[in-house]
């Protein structure tokens, strides 16, 4: 009810979140707080998006069952998880080989099928298996990554926080046409973990 009163009334985004147990990608500590609407801490420094940001950020992907998804930091694996329950298959790269060992047992665990991951670091892509109709970065970029856009097929959409500081961190809904232009939309403010490159 609080994502549909925030302004989410995709039934797929909310029946994919609502069949996605939270409580599993958080860690024991923070279990009682795991539908909290604010972002909480797991290994490595790193952190898993409240629920809301989570609903927004997939929503604007506009995510259809046939698609081949991108998501560039799986972290818990919590994004990635939801994405899973929208479209036919998911790729997901990690930089921090604990929280990739992590979430791979957490799909395994809740029998989700159709994810691939990779350890590496997400800032380049995955170039040997783009094109993507999807893409959705949930770690903040300095400016929107050119490599990324490559990888986007033409029609495609992509998510992302961007900002140089998390002050001024932006989330942008990056649409590519037909003829390859880009324009952005202005989605919210918000805070995430840098993006790391290199």
């Amino acid at each position: 009810m609080q994502l549909r009163n925030s302004g989410i009334s995709d039934t797929h985004v909310l029946s994919a979140i609502e069949n996605v147990p939270r409580e599993r990608f958080v860690e024991e500590t923070f279990t009682e707080h795991a539908w909290d609407d604010t972002a909480l801490p797991i290994a490595c420094s790193q952190t898993i998006s409240q629920p809301t940001v989570v609903a927004w950020m997939t929503w604007a992907l506009a995510v259809e069952p046939r698609m081949r998804v991108l998501e560039i930091g799986t972290g818990s694996g919590y994004q990635t998880a939801i994405l899973s329950r929208l479209t036919r298959r998911v790729y997901t790269i990690e930089r921090h080989r604990e929280l990739l060992a992590q979430a791979e047992t957490r799909f395994k665990e809740l029998k989700l099928n159709n994810i691939v991951t990779k350890y590496g670091d997400g800032s380049k892509g995955w170039k040997e298996a783009a094109p993507f109709e999807r893409i959705i970065v949930t770690a903040a970029a300095g400016e929107i990554p050119a490599i990324l856009l490559e990888q986007l097929t033409p029609g495609g959409v992509m998510v992302l926080p961007v900002g140089k500081s998390v002050a001024e961190q932006i989330l942008l809904k990056v649409c590519k046409d037909e003829a390859g232009q880009v324009t952005t939309q202005h989605l919210m403010n918000v805070r995430f973990v840098p993006l790391v490159e290199g």
